[in-house]
C-alpha cells in the first residue's frame, strides 16, 4: 500500500511538473524571446495574414511562384510524404502528371531541365522552399502574367537566395512566400 501512495504522489508531481509547469515556462520563454517564431512566423500583407513563412501554401496564380507539389494538399495539420517507393506505379504516375503540369504552365521548358523539386513532393508535404533552378523556370510565366521584367524577377530571386547550410549541406534555395511578397511589392499591391 505504501508503494501505491508513493507511486500516486510521483504521478501527480510528474504531471504537474512535466504536463503544466514545464510547458508554461517553455511557452513563456518562446513568447518573450521569439514571439514571431513562437506564433507560427505568420506573414501579413496590407494588414491581413496571408500565410506562414515556414509552411508552403497552394498557389495557382500564374503571376506568382508556385511551391513544390504536396503529398498532403498543403494541409499543415497533417504533414507527411507519400511514402511511395521509386518504382511504385502510383509515384511514377504522379511524377508524370506533375511533369505535364510544369510543361503546361511553363511552355518551352525542356523535360531534362526540370529539377526534381518541381515534380516530387517533399518529405513533409509543406516545404516552403524551392531550388533556384525551379524558380528560374517559373520566371518567363510570371513575367508574362504580371508584366514585370525577367531581370526584375531574377534580381528578386538572387536577393532572396539562401546558400547551403553551413556552406556544405543542401542546395541553394529560395522561400516561395518571400518571392511572392516581393512580386506584390514590385506590383505596388
Amino acid at each position: 500500500m505504501i508503494n501505491l501512495w508513493r507511486s500516486l504522489r510521483f504521478l501527480v508531481v510528474s504531471v504537474a511538473l512535466l504536463g503544466l509547469i514545464y510547458p508554461l515556462i517553455v511557452t513563456g520563454i518562446g513568447q518573450l524571446l521569439f514571439p514571431y517564431q513562437a506564433n507560427g512566423s505568420m506573414v501579413k500583407l496590407n494588414g491581413r495574414v496571408v500565410g506562414s513563412i515556414l509552411i508552403a501554401q497552394a498557389v495557382t496564380n500564374p503571376g506568382l511562384f508556385h511551391p513544390r507539389p504536396s503529398a498532403v494538399s498543403y494541409s499543415a495539420n497533417g504533414s507527411g510524404g507519400s511514402n511511395l517507393g521509386p518504382t511504385t506505379p502510383a509515384l511514377i504516375r504522379e511524377v508524370k502528371n506533375n511533369i505535364q503540369a510544369v510543361e503546361q504552365q511553363n511552355p518551352g521548358t525542356p523535360v531534362s531541365s526540370i529539377p526534381p523539386d518541381m515534380v516530387e513532393s517533399s518529405g513533409s508535404g509543406l516545404d516552403p522552399d524551392i531550388s533556384i533552378q525551379n524558380a528560374m523556370i517559373q520566371v518567363p510565366r510570371i513575367s508574362k502574367a504580371t508584366g514585370l521584367s525577367r531581370r526584375d524577377l531574377i534580381t528578386l530571386i538572387n536577393q532572396d537566395k539562401r546558400g547551403r547550410f553551413l556552406g556544405i549541406w543542401g542546395e541553394p534555395m529560395v522561400n516561395v512566400m518571400q518571392l511572392n511578397l516581393g512580386i506584390e511589392k514590385l506590383l505596388g499591391r
